[in-house]
């Protein structure tokens, strides 16, 4: 699964402190096998202050049998907010974009369903 706050009204330096706390937060939970940023693959030079990341986006690998539960979480913390989210499961692979409380049930329940299939 990645994470995008890049569709968000935040500027790049916001988006790095939201996905930050989202990345802490995320650590804590048994839901995900493992949680990281993504790697920026063509970074600008002197890019110290953002650590060669890509800003606003995290990858995370999650056990079918807690989707659900994930997802909940995520949906709690980033309702309101525009998110994107791309969920790969059986070698194929789901885009989904949310950009209200409505939407990002309806992503939800897309993935879910996705994953379950």
């Amino acid at each position: 699964m990645v994470s995008y706050f890049n569709a968000s009204p935040l500027d790049a330096e916001d988006q790095e402190v939201a996905v930050q706390k989202l990345l802490n937060r995320s650590k804590e939970l048994d839901e995900l096998e493992r949680v990281d940023r993504i790697p920026d693959p063509d970074p600008p030079k002197r890019n110290e202050a953002l650590g060669g990341f890509l800003i606003g986006m995290l990858t995370a690998e999650v056990n079918p049998t807690n989707v659900k539960n994930l997802l909940g979480f995520l949906g709690d913390r980033l309702s309101g907010k525009a998110i994107e989210m791309e969920v790969e499961a059986n070698g194929k692979k789901l885009k989904v974009k949310a950009s209200s409380q409505a939407e990002l049930m309806a992503a939800i329940e897309a993935a879910q369903k996705f994953v379950t299939t």
